[in-house]
């Protein structure tokens, strides 16, 4: 076992597996860094006061589509593939199971987003996808969901 420094937070790991304390942790700080890289490509004009005027849509955005879209897809759509055995091959860290699930994920989002922002949910997912696998439940993923969502759409709305 090795002990690593993350900032002031210490942390055991095996292999080349971070911790899940450590992993989550990452996850989170993932956000911010998608919506800044984001905010500075596009460059859009912020109106963060927003969801004070239409909170019906920001909590639907922030957190009820996110709390049904893992539970029918995390839940329901990668749960029944790791059922089969290519479903619960790995690569890095990545079932075969979360990859047909981000696939359909990204489809799915095709109904309301353009391509090219279809395609951006695939890293997002995949990271749903890896806690799910990790835990074996849909907590972490549907909270990490949640918090990447809320930040999205407050942000860009």
């Amino acid at each position: 076992m090795t002990r690593l420094r993350l900032g002031t937070l210490m942390v055991a790991a095996t292999g080349n597996r971070p911790s899940l304390p450590t992993a989550v942790a990452l996850a989170i700080l993932a956000g911010p860094s998608f919506w800044l890289f984001f905010w500075s490509w596009l460059r859009p004009e912020l109106h963060l006061s927003w969801p004070l005027h239409a909170p019906g849509r920001f909590l639907l955005a922030a957190l009820v589509y996110p709390v049904l879209e893992e539970m029918v897809f995390r839940g329901g759509v990668q749960g029944a593939l790791l059922g089969w055995p290519w479903g619960r091959r790995s690569c890095v860290g990545i079932t075969g199971a979360n990859l047909a699930t981000t696939l359909s994920f990204a489809l799915f989002h095709l109904f309301a987003h353009t391509p090219g922002w279809a395609l951006a949910v695939i890293l997002p997912s995949l990271v749903f996808g890896y806690f799910r696998d990790r835990t074996g439940r849909l907590g972490t993923s549907i909270g990490l969901h949640i918090w990447y969502n809320a930040g999205y759409f407050w942000l860009f709305g």
